[in-house]
């Protein structure tokens, strides 16, 4: 949760920002540390507004990416699967693996885990669940490869920091690109994969500025605008 505005050290961090200005990455990001003052490690995230009308179903951007050097969170991983598949997840570090079991669990209201993978023929079950899973952004999908048959694929990429992304009902997409601690070479990094993915996905369909604003923030610190075609730079 961001921090109230009209709270000492928000203000304290914001005078660092000049709030008129789009600044280029390696500024923002620079000043995004400096203005991070929460005493954990706090998240970095990324704002990008985008031209597109996400009430139009063929303008709405959904995907996931694997952050090269991770999302600095751990996620618990389960995987709805049976026999052999289930066996492959377990040996790909699986935190939980299983089929009507898991469902039963969830209908009883377990929710200890942070993402869901399924082989497709596991769909039906799921469904049984899909309202609950679903609010969470629990619910195993084929356009993010959560629904497949290559699970020791999807948990290697969930281990390893796979981040899923969707424009919101404005337009925009948010991502978590890492942790204050990361450095800037690795948040670099981090935001390339990212943005990268973004950017491709532009639908034909959108018409005009397709990056409109982009902006980066910590978990409680005021958000620094970056010069979208500055990002693209330095993505290229």
């Amino acid at each position: 949760m961001k921090q109230n505005r009209g709270g000492k050290k928000y203000r304290e961090a914001a005078r660092k920002i000049d709030f008129t200005k789009k600044y280029v990455f390696e500024e923002a990001l620079r000043l995004v540390s400096e203005a991070g003052f929460a005493k954990f490690d706090e998240s970095i995230d990324v704002a990008v507004n985008l031209g597109v009308d996400a009430r139009q179903s063929d303008q709405q951007i959904r995907g996931a990416v694997v952050l090269p050097h991770g999302s600095g969170k751990s996620a618990k991983v389960a995987v709805f699967a049976r026999g052999d598949k289930a066996k492959d997840a377990e040996a790909a570090g699986a935190d939980f693996v299983g089929a009507e079991d898991l469902v039963e669990k969830i209908q009883g209201g377990w929710l200890d885990f942070d993402k869901a993978i399924a082989t497709p023929d596991m769909m039906a079950q799921i469904s049984k669940v899909a309202k609950i899973l679903g609010p969470r952004g629990l619910m195993p999908n084929p356009k993010v490869g959560t629904v497949t048959m290559d699970v020791a694929r999807a948990v290697g990429e969930q281990k390893k920091g796979k981040v899923a992304f969707r424009t919101d009902k404005n337009g925009i997409v948010h991502c978590m690109i890492g942790k204050r601690s990361f450095g800037a070479e690795k948040l670099k990094d981090n935001f390339s994969a990212f943005f990268n993915k973004v950017v491709r996905m532009k639908p034909q369909t959108s018409k005009g500025v397709y990056l409109k604003r982009l902006t980066l923030s910590t978990t409680m610190g005021p958000p620094v605008a970056v010069n979208p075609q500055d990002a693209v730079r330095e993505i290229n």
